[in-house]
C-alpha cells in the first residue's frame, strides 16, 4: 500500500509544500459555494494537516485514510478527528455538508471501478446539492511536460532523506507508475535505510471527470488549475473541480 512504508518521513518530505496557502484556497471554494461551516469529510487525509488547518477556519473535519501508519502520526483535535478506512467503501451512517480529497488521492484510484466507487460514496455521505472538491493529474500537461526523474533532499534535525523519484508512463492506461527510492540516514547513529516504494497514478481529461460524474449523481460546478485559479491548458499538471450532487 502506497505511503505505508515511508508515512514515518511523510511530513519531512513535504515540509516545504505550503499547506496554509492549500487550506485558505479549499476554504475559499467551500465559502463560494455555501459551506462557510459544518462538517467536513476528507477522503485521504494523511497525516492529517489539511484537516487541522480546516478545524482551525472553524470547521468540524473527520478524515479517512487507508493507510494505518498515516493515521497513527496523525495528530487529533477538537475540530479534527480520523480513522483508518477505504473512501470507496467506508460507511459513516450521516450526511456531510461537504467533502475534499487533496495531494491527488483520485489520481490514486487507477480503475474505472476505483473512481466510481469513491464518487458513489461520496454521494451517500451528501445531501443534494453537496459540494465534493477534489484535485488530481491533468492529461494534456502529463502528456506535454512528461513525467520526470527527480531527486529531493531533505534534513530535519535527526534523520538525512534522499527521495529519487522515477516515473514509467504507460499511454495506453493512462498511468504513471513513480517508482521512489528513498534513502534516510539517522544522524545521531549514522545508521542508514533503504525504502521502495512504487505509486500508481492516474491521469485525467475533463470529459472524462465529467461521465463519472454523470454516471454517479455529480455535475461539475468549476474546473481550474489548483491554487491559482487559471483556467485548465497544457500547463496545468493539477486541476481542482467543485462538484455538485444533482
Amino acid at each position: 500500500m502506497a505511503f505505508n512504508l515511508y508515512s514515518n518521513y511523510y511530513d519531512a518530505l513535504y515540509s516545504d509544500k505550503d499547506y496554509i496557502e492549500e487550506a485558505a484556497y479549499i476554504v475559499k471554494k467551500l465559502s463560494n459555494n455555501g459551506v462557510s461551516t459544518g462538517n467536513i469529510l476528507e477522503f485521504g487525509c494523511g497525516t492529517g494537516i489539511h484537516g487541522r488547518l480546516l478545524g482551525n477556519s472553524g470547521y468540524s473535519v473527520h478524515g479517512i485514510d487507508q493507510s494505518r501508519q498515516m493515521i497513527e502520526i496523525a495528530k487529533t483535535s477538537t475540530s479534527f478527528t480520523c480513522q483508518i478506512g477505504d473512501i470507496r467503501t467506508v460507511e459513516l451512517g450521516k450526511k456531510f455538508n461537504g467533502i475534499i480529497s487533496l495531494f491527488h488521492v483520485m489520481s490514486y484510484q487507477t480503475e474505472n471501478s476505483d473512481v466510481n466507487a469513491v464518487l458513489s460514496n461520496a454521494n451517500k455521505h451528501l445531501d443534494v446539492g453537496g459540494t465534493f472538491i477534489f484535485d488530481f493529474w491533468y492529461l494534456p500537461a502529463v502528456l506535454s511536460q512528461k513525467p520526470e526523474c527527480r531527486i529531493k533532499k531533505m534534513e530535519n534535525g535527526n534523520a538525512s532523506i534522499i527521495r529519487f523519484a522515477q516515473p514509467e508512463i504507460h499511454y495506453n492506461s493512462n498511468l504513471v507508475d513513480v517508482n521512489y527510492t528513498i534513502l534516510i540516514k539517522d544522524l545521531k547513529t549514522n545508521e542508514s535505510e533503504e525504502i521502495f516504494e512504487r505509486h500508481s497514478m492516474r491521469y485525467f481529461t475533463l470529459p472524462e471527470i465529467s461521465l463519472f460524474c454523470e454516471v454517479n449523481g455529480f455535475r461539475i460546478k468549476q474546473a481550474e488549475e489548483f491554487l491559482s485559479s487559471q483556467a485548465p491548458s497544457e500547463e496545468t499538471w493539477g486541476i481542482c473541480v467543485v462538484l455538485e450532487k444533482v
